[in-house]
């Protein structure tokens, strides 16, 4: 009747299966179960080996198996949240809005302004350098409407998209596409510059429908202003008309029967044109099809064009329209999508050249526009997929941009990913486990049919059909089996079994850091931090010499990638200087070289900065883009003082310099090195080469040192307010350890020389002990 029940505890072997196997004897004895008066020492081995009615073998090695996926477990959440805590940097999106601004598997799409003297000249906002100084601001940058600026505005959103602009007079007007956090569907949102796009002002919700909504293509048309909405969810394309512009329409007209999508009207040649894609026919290829209309009135009957459809092609090809047709110099262009790699990626113009009842061309232009390329950290970085460009009264085009900067699918394609590192994580604890001799596959002979004692033979009749037991036992024994194999193959008491194993315990470390990265570490895009619904940018300026171009080129290579980074300035102060062709930078990088070798020179006056923020970093310091971006917000709530990542607390009679340690022992602070700061360009510099700190800057000649503590009490001395603010990073590496070329080696005796500094500088512009800012009284907990 079948074979006997194979219920494998197995032995352990190797070097603790000695250790082991008298533990589980003791446990035996401990519970009165080693030895029976009922049963012999044979029935007590054949319990362990086959299950009998004695468990304790199984016991001993559930408890063990217990303990090694307790002791697995433990250690993976540990290094989880160690991994969270010191390589994550946060969401930067959720913290925008409590109502919005929620992660979205259809992206994080925002909106960006353009000018140029034409279509194929636009140039990004931030290279016109435009200053507002109430929203601290120095230049503005893209982008300049996002989720935030609907949500705080009372419309929760979780992105923005397909910008069109209405031009009334010097005023204005942006309809977009917002996807409501609550709903999860698309409204369209308007809002009003007065400031050829440099603000905004969010007027609300102008259309709003039981169905997703998006592309609302606004125009005119005999003294009415039209609303073209995209509305393939409810399968028609529908006509709405403005009654109190631009907050109130009503429905004018349904157009047409069928769910086009991306769809505008232009006159040309006598007629109206119609361009949509109807993405619902069989055969048709999704964001690969398009169709053109004609008509004597936008408002129809419209008529097919005779090659419809004008493509049915490869969805990267640009079939779908990607925003308003413009004209220049009287030639029609017409913008479309490019979805090859994911959806929106990027657009394409084309010019067309035909256009009649019988017939059309357009053939591909360039735009001139330049592609992003800080990756993840710029707002367009991943994909951009919708253009209006607008003439003003000025004769200056200005242009909305949509852009993202994760791809299309982000989070499902991380949710995805993130699974499959757990699935392999367990895979790889158990074969660990198999190796150690810590897993043990266990059928409990309760499973057992036939283990049962006696039974009819009708009840055997119905069992027989049942072979998950039968299937589950001899799956159990070959994977009993395969571990046996694996330890003859692998033995974990020799050099290559312990290399094995200890690969193995790498591999899954870092499958879980994957794990957590992926679910919890959010794009992985280190964005900037908005104040006051505004961006902005910042220049890094650093000083170094030729010994140090090692640190220098990994330094740019690193922070040029960082969002608000626009311009990478390197005081050249000894020795052959490199070739910018040598660095690996996506932002321009300016060396600028000096005759004498001086610190003073970190501070000297430079008219070709444009931007109003400077970052003072050391080439030795390495941090995270998040770090320093949470430094660049802050400075930009506190313009006027030094805001940096070192702090220091000058105290005792005489002063003393002491380090980070001393300063939070006595929880406060009131030096800020420069080494890693961020000032005001016009205000740091102009102060250090006054004449009040002439005699300062002799003494940081003299000492070839404290130039930064000479900023420090230069500041402290012009203001009868705070002056410093402390910013605390996640971490920071000194990459001149590694190199050999650190400039303070000797700690105690650069303190040394830095006390004398400070008793040189206090008698000079007096004492900053009276300046103490406590540790974590922000209430963004940044400075902790």
């Amino acid at each position: 009747m079948g074979s006997n029940p194979i219920v494998v505890s197995g032995s352990v072997s190797g070097a603790g299966g000695g250790w082991w196997f008298g533990w589980c004897r003791w446990q035996r004895v401990k519970n009165g179960n080693s030895t029976s008066k009922h049963s012999n020492s044979n029935n007590s081995s054949s319990g362990i080996l086959n299950g009998g009615n004695n468990n304790n073998g199984s016991s001993c090695v559930n408890s063990w198996s217990f303990g090694y996926f307790l002791f697995a477990f433990l250690m993976m959440v540990w290094i989880s949240n160690l991994y969270g805590r010191w390589m994550l940097t946060p969401n930067v999106r959720a913290s925008l809005s409590t109502l919005g601004c929620q992660e979205d598997g259809e992206g994080s799409w925002s909106i960006g302004v353009f000018y140029g003297d034409s279509p194929f000249s636009l140039k990004p906002i931030e290279d016109m350098n435009i200053w507002r100084d109430k929203t601290a601001a120095w230049p503005v940058a893209n982008p300049v409407v996002t989720c935030a600026s609907a949500s705080e505005s009372g419309f929760p959103s979780n992105f923005v998209a397909d910008p069109f602009l209405y031009v009334q007079g010097d005023v204005l007007y942006l309809f977009f596409e917002t996807k409501n956090s609550i709903t999860m569907q698309g409204d369209i949102g308007v809002a009003r510059s007065i400031d050829k796009g440099v603000t905004w002002q969010q007027l609300g919700i102008a259309l709003d429908e039981d169905w997703h909504l998006s592309y609302p293509y606004v125009f005119d048309f005999n003294g009415n202003i039209y609303m073209m909405p995209e509305g393939s969810a409810k399968g028609d394309l529908r006509l709405y008309r403005a009654v109190n512009f631009p907050m109130e329409w009503t429905l004018d007209k349904v157009l047409m029967k069928k769910p086009m999508v991306d769809s505008f009207i232009i006159p040309r040649g006598g007629k109206y044109w119609l361009f949509g894609s109807d993405h619902s026919g069989i055969g048709t290829k999704k964001n690969g099809q398009l169709e053109i209309w004609y008509s004597s009135s936008p408002l129809g009957p419209w008529r097919p064009h005779k090659k419809n459809p004008m493509y049915n092609t490869d969805k990267s090809l640009g079939a779908r329209n990607g925003g308003r047709p413009f004209v220049q110099d009287g030639n029609l262009y017409r913008i479309g999508q490019d979805s090859g790699e994911t959806y929106g990626r990027r657009i394409h113009v084309f010019k067309v050249e035909i256009l009649s009842t019988d017939d059309f061309k357009e053939v591909e232009v360039s735009l001139g526009t330049q592609e992003p390329t800080k990756g993840l950290n710029a707002w367009n970085g991943a994909r951009y997929h919708h253009l209006d460009v607008q003439q003003l009264s000025s004769g200056e085009w200005v242009g909305v941009l949509d852009g993202d900067r994760v791809p299309s699918g982000d989070t499902n394609r991380r949710f995805i990913l993130g699974c499959a590192s757990v699935v392999a994580v367990a895979a790889l604890v158990i074969l660990v486990g198999l190796l150690l001799g810590a897993v043990k596959c266990l059928v409990p002979l309760s499973w057992c049919p036939h283990n049962m004692g006696k039974r009819s033979d009708a009840l055997l009749s119905r069992e027989k059909p049942n072979l998950f037991s039968s299937k589950l036992r001899l799956f159990c024994s070959r994977l009993n089996r395969a571990s046996s194999f694996l330890r003859a193959k692998i033995n974990p008491n020799t050099c290559t079994g312990s290399l094995v194993i200890i690969l193995t315990i790498m591999a899954s470390m870092a499958l879980m850091c994957l794990w957590v990265g992926y679910i919890y570490g959010g794009s992985g895009a280190q964005e900037p931090y908005p104040l006051n619904d505004h961006y902005s940018q910042f220049t890094l300026l650093t000083m170094t010499y030729d010994a140090r171009l090692w640190n220098l080129k990994m330094y740019v290579k690193h922070y040029s990638r960082c969002s608000s980074v626009r311009e990478i300035v390197v005081v050249w102060n000894k020795g052959k200087r490199p070739e910018l062709s040598e660095f690996d930078s996506v932002v321009p990088v300016r060396i600028r070289e000096e005759e004498e070798n001086s610190l003073n020179n970190r501070f000297k006056m430079d008219p070709k900065i444009r931007t109003r923020a400077v970052l003072e970093l050391d080439d030795d310091i390495m941090m995270t883009c998040d770090d320093i971006e949470r430094g660049f917000k802050v400075w930009r709530e506190h313009p006027d003082r030094i805001v940096g990542f070192y702090p220091r607390l000058v105290n005792g009679s005489p002063p003393k310099y002491r380090g980070e340690k001393h300063a939070r022992r006595h929880n406060g602070y009131n030096m800020i090195l420069t080494g890693a700061a961020f000032i005001d360009s016009r205000m740091a510099f102009e102060r250090y080469w006054s004449k009040e700190a002439m005699a300062g800057r002799q003494v940081v000649e003299n000492y070839f040192n404290c130039e930064d503590v000479l900023l420090n009490y230069l500041y402290a001395n012009a203001s009868s307010s705070k002056t410093v603010e402390y910013v605390k990073p996640a971490w920071a590496i000194d990459t001149s350890k590694f190199s050999g070329v650190a400039i303070s080696r000797n700690t105690r005796a650069h303190y040394r020389v830095r006390s004398n500094c400070l008793q040189k500088f206090a008698k000079m512009y007096g004492s900053l002990t009276d300046r103490k800012s406590e540790f974590s009284r922000r209430k963004d907990g940044w400075d902790v």
